[in-house]
């Protein structure tokens, strides 16, 4: 017997009931853009951040400099961070080589991944729309393209943080206890991550989201209790794991940079934990020079002093201050009119015992406290404060001020009309921004004053979807100005990345008295959180810092410019001549100062070269009892340095100028080609 099946033509579906596609295209197509921003010439000769990438190429030779972040390829100190952010970069460089564009191009993939990635939390949260409109906002914020087209941490800590995000919407939105948890849990795993690239700064977000979920959520207060505690657990685990390696790796193991023993824990209370919050540690020190700040008789332009001069005064108005505002604050007024009206309208349906949706109030608790806390931890830091750490903002602008426009639009009473008071208070705001520096792109003040007064017209017309456009033009058009230019006019900015003009710190640092064009010698620009040492300040005198005086020859690094890859020629010339008459030393030259000085020998070349004493020159690495033993068994026979004061926090090298003076003579500058502006010691034990 045989049976036959005919099978039946497939029935044509509605096209209303098919699903949508064109917001998975418009997802593709805010991706696409961001990521042309953030590729977009990158590595056209720079490297961005000099101490970042020489430390990538660093670690891509050996495994215990990759665990540990070595700044130096002989394993002596690492740089003053956890390594996670650089581990994508020397996984690039050792699959493609050192390349500007191999170094920066995980960070790119890092920007558009948090993107998708906020669009995918937003998305569960609220609805596509204001997902699509959430990512596109984070696709154009200024500080965030500038960050992205850089090596510096802030990439990956965002994408860490809005990973985070994602998990914990997850787990509000879980219909099962079960499935809750291992969200909640992934979420802290999340934040861990960010711990090992920007250590204590990725937990500012933590009470914020304990907040939410204890209070926000349905399930029984037992459960929360124990969810959070789980969390908590997972959260010390994947933040201190890297910590517990270093102070129990049994071998030989680098110093840990910007500490003053040598070991993780200290970085991460010290200098980059709460010294950064409170001061101290480095980031600041009554009358001793900061970190950050300029060699006496250097003007600083644009930075009103105090506190982390790099980001302006410490105060409640530093993120819309001329140093941070142009960076971040665009839609800040909006966050803030959207916050509090959906505070007051939690409080009357509270008080009207209205029930409301337990996930939807947790993600506002969420965003909002992401928002408002690191606000507050970044406005009233006394320690060092750059304005590209603003990135972290930006994605809780985005999700808040995407919520709020949408939420606006979408109301039936009176809320209605907040959405013209939004659009107008932005565009003010956006007016003042502008007006503060008109020779760049001065001309957007008037058009986004444009566009707003015909997105207010049209709203308060009633042609709600005209309206809507129109707003959102008149949001975003000068942040898409800003940002688009960013990417077309830099192609790496160094230990400084940021958007639009120079400002408070930003770009142009330091107006060097008789230093031509505000240039360092040797032609480099200012772009390093420590000034190099010996800057001619006016009147052609050289001064040593924190009010030493002059002490005889003192040893610096040879410059603190960065972001490119190459040696100078003498430079060259120096290296060549260590290693031709180092009679086969490990370690071809040893750099005083600070490591970026190092940095371009390291990327530069194939020899090992160490900087000696980490990021501000001060560490205690090398020692000087390493010294003497490295001299002695003659694993190091040349030092480099120049004439001028030495810097580092406090002001001291741990001994090793002493030890170098007494035991080092000068090298003639024409045996090797050089000049008097740069010393080459060799060392005797």
């Amino acid at each position: 017997m045989t049976a036959t099946a005919e099978v039946a033509a497939p029935v044509a579906t509605p096209a209303e009931t098919r699903p949508a596609r064109w917001p998975a295209w418009a997802l593709a197509a805010i991706c696409a853009a961001a990521g042309a921003l953030y590729v977009w010439q990158i590595g056209a000769g720079q490297v961005g951040n000099a101490y970042y990438a020489a430390a990538a190429k660093s670690m891509s030779t050996s495994f215990t400099h990759f665990l540990f972040g070595s700044f130096d390829p002989a394993g002596v100190v690492t740089v003053d961070k956890p390594p996670m952010a650089l581990w994508p970069q020397a996984v690039a460089v050792w699959l493609f080589g050192f390349h500007g564009w191999a170094v920066l191009l995980p960070q790119v993939a890092e920007g558009v991944a948090a993107v998708f990635l906020l669009h995918r939390a937003v998305r569960l949260w609220a609805d596509e729309k204001v997902a699509l409109l959430a990512a596109l906002i984070l696709a154009l914020t200024p500080i965030t393209v500038a960050i992205n087209r850089d090596n510096n941490p802030d990439t990956l800590l965002v994408l860490t943080l809005v990973a985070a995000a994602y998990a914990f919407t997850r787990s509000v939105r879980a219909p099962e206890s079960r499935v809750r948890t291992k969200w909640l849990l992934w979420c802290a795993f999340f934040i861990g991550c960010g711990f090992l690239t920007k250590m204590l700064q990725a937990w500012i977000v933590v009470p914020g989201f304990a907040l939410a979920y204890l209070v926000a959520t349905n399930a029984p207060l037992k459960r929360r209790l124990l969810d959070l505690l789980g969390a908590g657990a997972v959260l010390v685990a994947s933040s201190f794991w890297w910590v517990a390696l270093h102070a129990w790796w049994p071998g030989s193991k680098p110093y840990i940079g910007g500490s003053a023993d040598g070991g993780a824990w200290d970085l991460i209370i010290g200098y980059n934990g709460l010294g950064r919050v409170f001061g101290g540690d480095g980031n600041r020190g009554g009358g001793e020079r900061m970190i950050g700040q300029p060699p006496p008789g250097v003007e600083v332009v644009g930075a009103p002093g105090g506190g982390a001069m790099f980001g302006g005064q410490a105060g409640i108005t530093r993120m819309f201050a001329s140093a941070v505002g142009g960076q971040i604050s665009w839609l800040l007024p909006l966050c803030l009119l959207v916050l509090l009206v959906v505070a007051a309208g939690g409080v009357l349906r509270w008080r009207g015992k209205v029930p409301g949706d337990a996930a939807e109030r947790a993600g506002w608790f969420m965003w909002g406290s992401w928002l408002l806390v690191t606000m507050a931890v970044f406005s009233f830091a006394q320690g060092i404060f750059h304005p590209y750490y603003t990135t972290m903002l930006a994605p809780a602008v985005a999700a808040i001020g995407a919520a709020g426009l949408v939420m606006f639009w979408r109301a039936r009473s009176f809320v209605r009309f907040l959405l013209p008071v939004a659009v107008a208070i932005t565009a003010a705001w956006a007016f003042v921004v502008v007006s503060r520096d008109t020779s760049w792109f001065g001309w957007t003040r008037w058009a986004v004053a444009g566009v707003a007064v015909v997105a207010v017209v049209v709203l308060l017309a009633g042609l709600r979807r005209t309206g809507l456009v129109a707003a959102v033009v008149a949001v975003l058009l000068v942040p898409a100005v800003w940002s688009t230019a960013t990417a077309a006019t830099a192609s790496g900015n160094g230990v400084m990345p940021a958007a639009g003009p120079s400002q408070g710190g930003v770009g142009q640092l330091f107006r060097y008295g008789q230093v031509p064009g505000g240039q360092l010698p040797g032609g480099q620009v200012p772009g390093g959180q420590v000034p190099p040492n010996g800057v001619q300040p006016p009147g052609g005198t050289r001064q040593a810092p924190n009010g030493r005086g002059n002490r005889g020859p003192q040893l610096v690094g040879p410059g603190f410019g960065g972001g490119r890859a190459e040696l100078s020629d003498e430079q060259r010339k120096i290296l060549d001549y260590a290693k031709e008459h180092s009679g086969g030393a490990e370690i071809t030259l040893a750099v005083a100062g600070a490591a970026q000085a190092a940095a371009p020998f390291i990327m530069g070349s194939d020899e090992v070269v160490i900087g000696m004493g980490g990021f501000s020159g001060s560490d205690n690495a090398p020692s000087v009892d390493q010294l003497q033993a490295w001299v002695s068994e003659g694993r190091l026979k040349f030092v480099l340095g120049n004439a001028g004061g030495m810097g580092g926090r406090g002001g001291t090298d741990n001994g090793r100028q002493e030890w170098i003076g007494q035991h080092c003579s000068t090298v003639d500058p024409s045996l090797y080609g050089g000049s008097s502006a740069q010393t080459l010691l060799e060392c005797k034990a």
